[in-house]
């Protein structure tokens, strides 16, 4: 039988990776997406793809850094961090990145004190690591869910607009 911890540490991944019960993860959301595509704003006042891919590595490395102990809540441009020039090679690198932080996070989750799974970590937060870790796995969720629909909209702006020569 699996731990809690170990349970925890596989819906992180299935959020990221895939094999996720709801439906695609944030990956197989993710396939096929030009940098092109990723920078782009077809509904107006949403993120981006991009933004938002940014935005997941930086929830990650904020339960990261509460793991280390630091209760600092992140700033607006630490949440929604900017985008690069889009490019092939810094799409590929900003997720690259989320794979990344997800695997370093897992790690940590996986070598987390159970007994400790109820206790906030760190004083500022009043969130228990359980919570932590289950939240920023449903958040992923969440944004997956707005990559795809960010996704199917570029696709019906593509569509309507030829290519450039």
């Amino acid at each position: 039988m699996k731990t809690e911890l170990q349970r925890l540490e596989e819906q992180l991944e299935r959020a990221l990776e895939g094999q996720a019960w709801h439906g695609p993860s944030v990956l197989e959301v993710l396939e096929g997406v030009s940098a092109h595509q990723a920078a782009a704003h077809p509904i107006a006042g949403a993120h981006s793809i991009w933004e938002s891919v940014e935005h997941l590595c930086s929830d990650y490395g904020l339960v990261l850094r509460r793991l280390g102990g630091d209760g600092r809540q992140l700033t607006e441009s630490e949440g929604w961090p900017m985008v690069p020039e889009p490019s092939a090679e810094s799409w590929t690198e900003s997720v690259s990145r989320l794979k990344q932080l997800n695997a370093e996070l897992r790690l940590a989750v996986g070598s987390f004190p159970r007994e400790r799974l109820d206790d906030p970590l760190v004083p500022e937060v009043p969130y228990t690591a359980y919570t932590q870790f289950i939240g920023v796995t449903q958040h992923g969720l969440y944004h997956a869910g707005q990559m795809a629909l960010l996704k199917k909209a570029l696709g019906s702006v593509d569509a309507a607009v030829p290519p450039p020569n």
